[in-house]
């Protein structure tokens, strides 16, 4: 991938966007379909970044509004994910190895998980030793549209993925939309809570103090990386 290359950013929620907008350099904004694109250079690399919204539906509408008006060579989806109490605990950085839904059946003919005519697992285009690069854990993302906050969803979705090491809410239809566009696609996610824990909620609501320190110095990383 070259330099001039440019790079697509997803976040989920605006306090996530906040934490990369003031890193670009050459800052230019674009409204498209309710969206707001921030255009700019990152770690010189040209980049656009766009908040899409919690969920499914708003990560799908986001990522196929940014592909198609902006065509990029790479989609990145960052930002936070809850972690399923295995490799990665708060404040880790996580490399998606790849994504997969965990509310998701489309009946005989796929498995759980699979949308229909997809692959059941979307892999990352990158190679397992990026992770290390970055200073991130490498496994499996789990997407669905729920709030991951009890032993029995976690304990759900390691019944349908073993190597599951974060769950969030975006991740695979991003994932998805980028399969379909045939654009390589990247998740990148810092863990901000512990679902099932006692003191979940409070982990989530805590971790916005210490975020920035950790979380998207690890994007400049990997861009500089690609």
């Amino acid at each position: 991938m070259t330099p001039m290359t440019r790079i697509g950013i997803i976040v989920a929620m605006s306090k996530e966007l906040a934490l990369i907008t003031p890193l670009l350099e050459d800052h230019t904004t674009l409204s498209l379909n309710g969206f707001t694109f921030h255009s700019g250079i990152l770690a010189d690399r040209p980049v656009v970044v766009m908040e899409c919204g919690i969920g499914k539906v708003n990560a799908a509408a986001g990522a196929l509004t940014l592909i198609e008006n902006f065509h990029p060579a790479l989609v990145i989806n960052t930002g936070v994910a809850g972690g399923t109490g295995g490799a990665a605990g708060v404040l880790d950085l996580v490399l998606a190895s790849g994504v997969a839904y965990h509310d998701v059946w489309c009946g005989p003919g796929t498995e759980p998980g699979q949308a229909a005519g997809c692959p059941r697992i979307f892999p990352s285009p990158l190679p397992t030793e990026m992770a290390e690069k970055i200073g991130a854990k490498s496994g499996l993302v789990a997407s669905g549209d729920i709030f991951i906050s009890s032993p029995e969803e976690v304990s759900h979705i390691k019944a349908l993925y073993p190597e599951a090491i974060a769950c969030d809410m975006e991740s695979a239809a991003i994932a998805q939309i980028c399969h379909l566009k045939s654009v390589p696609f990247v998740c990148i996610r810092v863990i901000s809570d512990t679902p099932g824990a006692a003191d979940n909620i409070a982990q989530y609501e805590n971790f916005w103090a210490d975020a920035p320190a950790r979380t998207f110095s690890a994007l400049t990383t990997l861009l500089r990386e690609l």
